[in-house]
């Protein structure tokens, strides 16, 4: 799972006072890997928009949506990846099925584990000693040599690890922080935060990278799909048209997965397409122009042997020519 993230409609009105109108979505995707794709793909499975003072933040609907998906898919393993704005107090005490990964900002106070009981009255420290900065903790750490595989390359970064407490979002619960250098030769580029202590370093950096392929996802719903071109007046109307097209295109591509691939796809669509001279995989639009002539065909198949009218095969050529265009 990957996300959640929004994704904003908006548009001005024309005249000398603009006025700005649109939807913000808190999205929740699941994120696959399909064997002929060197890439992974996010499938759109949970939505809620945000309304303004009712309190419920980006951040609030985000863990209802994964709280959602874990009470939906049982004993399965939820491994949440968002990013910086997606941390906060809200995620304190989170269910044992769901873990979190996200950026780590570069203020947080990090702290060290809580001590061991000393057997005296009172209760006892839920956090240890308050650790220096973040770049600091860097400067101090060891890196070591990490291969990780990510935006469709294998790369090798330096990376350092963690153990540690962000009680400002997580509380007393234990984190893992993996420090990133990727160009910088001192300090860090990146740093992440998981309460996935099982993950690997490498692990936890291609977890956050694959959180790409939300936007990725949600731009492919606009071009192909239509997804915010919608003008709607009606609440209901707003609360449904979105969330309805990016779970059309998560059907598509389920389709396609699981029947309509075929490794001919790439072929056709090179020659439909010839200055594309290095496509090598099926794109969403490809996947989704596949379904449209499957359809299309099968609403002019008979149930006899008879053959198709002239009028029937004038209409699927055209309706296959529009759709390759």
């Amino acid at each position: 799972m990957t996300g959640p993230r929004r994704a904003p409609a908006r548009w001005d009105l024309a005249g000398a006072r603009k006025v700005g109108f649109g939807n913000n979505w808190v999205i929740a995707a699941i994120v696959v890997t399909l064997p002929f794709l060197d890439r992974p793909l996010a499938l759109p499975v949970g939505f809620a928009l945000v309304h303004k003072g009712t309190g419920d933040s980006r951040l609030t609907l985000g863990r209802r949506l994964a709280e959602a998906l874990a009470t939906t898919l049982p004993g399965r393993a939820i491994q949440v990846v968002a990013d910086s704005a997606y941390a906060g107090r809200t995620l304190r005490g989170l269910p044992d099925a769901i873990s979190w990964t996200t950026r780590l900002r570069s203020n947080a106070a990090l702290y060290e584990l809580a001590p061991p009981r000393t057997g005296r009255r009172g209760r006892p420290r839920l956090k240890g000693d308050k650790l220096p900065r973040l770049a600091d903790l860097a400067t101090a750490a060891v890196f070591t040599a990490t291969v990780v595989h990510r935006y469709g390359r294998t790369a090798t970064v330096q990376t350092a690890v963690l153990d540690t407490l962000w009680y400002g979002v997580f509380g007393p619960q234990q984190v893992r922080v993996v420090l990133v250098r990727d160009k910088a030769s001192a300090g860090y580029d990146i740093a992440l935060v998981s309460t996935d202590l099982a993950a690997t370093p490498a692990r936890v950096i291609e977890r956050y990278a694959a959180r790409w392929s939300i936007e990725i996802a949600i731009e492919d719903a606009k071009q192909t799909t239509g997804v915010g071109q919608a003008r709607n007046r009606l609440a209901t109307a707003v609360e449904r048209t979105v969330p309805f097209g990016l779970v059309i295109s998560s059907l598509a591509i389920c389709w396609y997965a699981t029947t309509g691939y075929h490794p001919d796809d790439v072929t056709a669509a090179r020659e439909l397409a010839p200055w594309y001279r290095n496509k090598a995989q099926p794109s969403v639009a490809d996947m989704l122009a596949k379904l449209r002539r499957v359809i299309i065909a099968a609403q002019f198949q008979h149930a006899d042997p008879q053959p198709a009218t002239p009028n029937e095969i004038n209409i699927l050529r055209m309706a296959w020519e529009n759709a390759a265009a």
